[in-house]
């Protein structure tokens, strides 16, 4: 399988199987398909009214040669690691803790309802964190390395828990041979400055929400009085960015119907000195006013082209630029087979904790209750739910099986093919074809970054 497609000054092909990118010219770029299919002869005859023979020949040569070599047309190797792969024992290697189900914001797109995630408002105890750290540090087999995200509703409204929960997990990390590796999501309205300092001491890794110009933020997330969240967090943001030192963070924002021209609310949060961003695209029911729509495809590909293209230019221009998270991707040796067949391991690898210690497949699921995994005290037990999200990956869907994006977004996010389509086995069609042309986009990038 392969793909090509035009970026800039540059003609990119794909070899998907090998994982081999190329850089090829223009007579390569028109031929390759027949020449794949085709012998030298009937290659040539077809196109010799449009090249001359000689530049034919090397480019058919080149092409050849790229095929021996096992980088292009190579087979599908990956269907022959799924037994293996389905065969694996369960480790969980990450828990989403919902510490708090309230939030001090009103966001308009919040699929959590404010925090509530279909159910009462509630906070964690300690004892419920702690159940969910020994639950995590018991089943998590051989890996030293686990992951704890902090997540709401808002994670500071229930900080002494925070700071409980970290304490603890640090306390047992010598008996146990773990390190806990703590990250918050938070929306910025109670930081001060003990709780920047305690966040940029203790978590490897700080999710701040906002979603870029003033006008676009405030429309969508409003404090709970009506009024504009942007000018009370962005100094809140600035500082504890400023005093984090180099570690890692990222701002993260959602994109809407309402600013599907959101590279500018990307160029926004970096012109603000932000230089780890992230804008994500809204996944909501067609009915509301905010969702997405297939009208806005080509816009917000266009979006997505318009960023990149500018990344170039400060690149180039100016000798630096800012990270954007959906054009970060790794050509070397990139993700590991089963993160390439699965992606994030949601319902196996990854679970969610409630303020009550329920267990579920991940953030999207939680209150949804055909997908109670279990709890904290006594561990998964809904073992026919964790087998379906174990043996969901690029080959369980059908849509994936001939995508030439699929060891890129590993057959993208269950909760969204679940919400939209029943079923955690399907695909997400608006969200794979933002997916491609992000994809296009990173890889175009690197290779006008690589000249």
């Amino acid at each position: 399988m392969i793909h090509k497609f035009r970026f800039e000054d540059s003609n990119i092909l794909m070899d998907i199987h090998s994982g081999a990118i190329h850089i090829i010219d223009d007579v390569a770029y028109d031929i390759v398909e027949d020449v794949l299919a085709m012998s030298k002869e009937e290659v040539v005859t077809k196109y010799e009214n449009k090249y001359n023979k000689e530049e034919l020949a090397e480019a058919i040569d080149e092409l050849k040669t790229l095929q021996e070599e096992g980088m292009l047309d190579t087979e599908d190797t990956y269907k022959d690691l799924v037994p293996a792969f389905l065969d694996r024992e369960p480790v969980v290697k990450a828990l989403c803790l919902h510490v708090a189900h309230d939030c001090n914001l009103k966001c308009k797109y919040c699929f959590a309802g404010e925090g509530e995630y279909h159910g009462d408002r509630g906070m964690m105890t300690l004892e419920v964190g702690k159940a969910a750290i020994d639950f995590l540090a018991k089943n998590s087999g051989h890996r030293k390395n686990i992951e704890v995200d902090f997540f709401g509703g808002e994670p500071l409204m229930n900080f002494e828990v925070v700071k409980g929960v970290v304490e603890y997990a640090r306390s047992i990390e010598a008996e146990t041979g773990k390190n806990f590796r703590f990250t918050m999501t938070t929306n910025g309205v109670l930081l001060n400055d003990e709780i920047i300092d305690y966040l940029n001491e203790n978590m490897y890794n700080v999710v701040l929400s906002l979603d870029g110009r003033p006008e676009v933020n405030d429309h969508m997330r409003p404090t709970c009085n009506g009024k504009g969240s942007y000018d009370v967090i962005m100094p809140k943001f600035k500082k504890l960015v400023e005093k984090r030192g180099g570690k890692q963070y990222y701002i993260r924002g959602t994109f809407t119907h309402h600013n599907t021209d959101f590279a500018s609310d990307v160029l926004h949060m970096a012109d603000q000195g932000f230089d780890e961003v992230s804008v994500e695209p809204v996944v909501a029911p067609a009915e509301m006013d905010y969702a997405l729509q297939a009208g806005d495809m080509a816009t917000i590909c266009s979006e997505y082209e318009r960023l990149a293209k500018e990344m170039l230019r400060r690149h180039k221009e100016e000798g630096k630029c800012f990270n954007f998270f959906h054009f970060m991707v790794d050509l070397t040796g990139g993700p590991c087979v089963h993160k390439r067949l699965a992606g994030c391991g949601s319902g196996s690898e990854y679970l969610a904790a409630t303020p009550t210690g329920e267990l579920y497949p991940c953030h999207q699921f939680v209150g949804m209750p055909e997908f109670k995994m279990g709890d904290v005290w006594k561990g998964v037990e809904n073992i026919e739910q964790r087998k379906k999200f174990e043996k969901c990956n690029v080959y369980s869907k059908h849509e994936c099986t001939e995508c030439w994006a699929k060891f890129f977004c590993s057959g993208g996010c269950a909760a969204n093919s679940y919400n939209f389509n029943g079923d955690i086995n399907s695909t997400y069609e608006v969200g794979c074809e933002m997916q491609k042309k992000r994809l296009e986009c990173a890889i175009g990038l690197k290779a006008e970054l690589s000249e």
